[in-house]
C-alpha cells in the first residue's frame, strides 16, 4: 500500500461519516479517526511486531527505577511510623522548592538535634520567585528532616519531624 492509496483511504473515510477505521494487513496496520465535525483525521502506522518488541522492554524498564527510587522513601517511612506516635510533623503549607538555609553563603535554619521554639524559621520555601519563610508552631527538638535541600516540595509534604517534649 502506498502512499496515495492512504491519503484516498482517509479521505474516503472523512467522507464517509464513521468516527474509526481500523485496517491489518501482513505488512502494516493503519487506524484511522475523525473528528465530529468529520474534518479532523488521525493515521496511525505501525510497524510489524518486530518494531513493537524493542518498545517493550524499554517500557518495563522504566517503571522499574521509579519502583526502585519508591523503594528507599516507603522504608525511610516504614521505620519512622513508631516513632511518630510521639513527633509531630512540620508540613509544607505551598508548593515550591525546599531551602534549607536563607542564603547559599549562611549557615542552614536548623539541624537535626536543635532545639527550636515558636515562631523561629525551620526553613524557606520559594515559590514564584518569592521566598516564604516557614515557622515552627511548636517548640521542641528537630529528630529528622525529610526533605533535601534545594528539592521541590508539594503542598502538605511532611518536611520535619518534631519531638515537643
Amino acid at each position: 500500500m502506498d502512499i496515495k492509496e492512504i491519503q484516498n483511504l482517509i479521505k474516503f473515510v472523512a467522507k464517509s461519516g464513521a468516527s474509526e477505521v481500523k485496517l491489518e494487513m501482513e505488512d502494516i496496520k493503519i487506524t484511522i479517526k475523525t473528528g465530529s465535525d468529520g474534518e479532523k483525521s488521525e493515521t496511525t502506522f505501525l510497524q510489524p511486531m518486530t518494531a513493537v518488541a524493542p518498545q517493550a522492554p524499554v517500557v518495563m524498564a522504566a517503571p522499574e527505577a521509579p519502583v526502585a527510587a519508591s523503594a528507599a522513601p516507603t522504608s525511610a517511612p516504614a521505620s519512622a511510623p513508631e516513632p511518630e506516635h510521639n513527633y509531630i510533623t512540620v508540613k509544607s503549607p505551598i508548593i515550591g522548592t525546599f531551602y534549607r538555609k536563607p542564603s547559599p553563603d549562611k549557615s542552614n535554619f536548623v539541624e537535626v538535634g536543635t532545639e527550636v521554639k515558636e515562631g523561629d524559621v525551620l526553613c524557606v520555601i520559594e515559590a514564584m520567585k518569592l521566598f516564604n519563610e516557614i515557622e515552627s508552631e511548636l517548640s521542641g527538638k528537630i529528630v529528622k528532616i525529610l526533605v533535601d535541600d534545594s528539592s521541590p516540595v508539594e503542598f502538605d509534604q511532611p518536611l520535619f519531624l518534631v519531638d515537643p517534649s
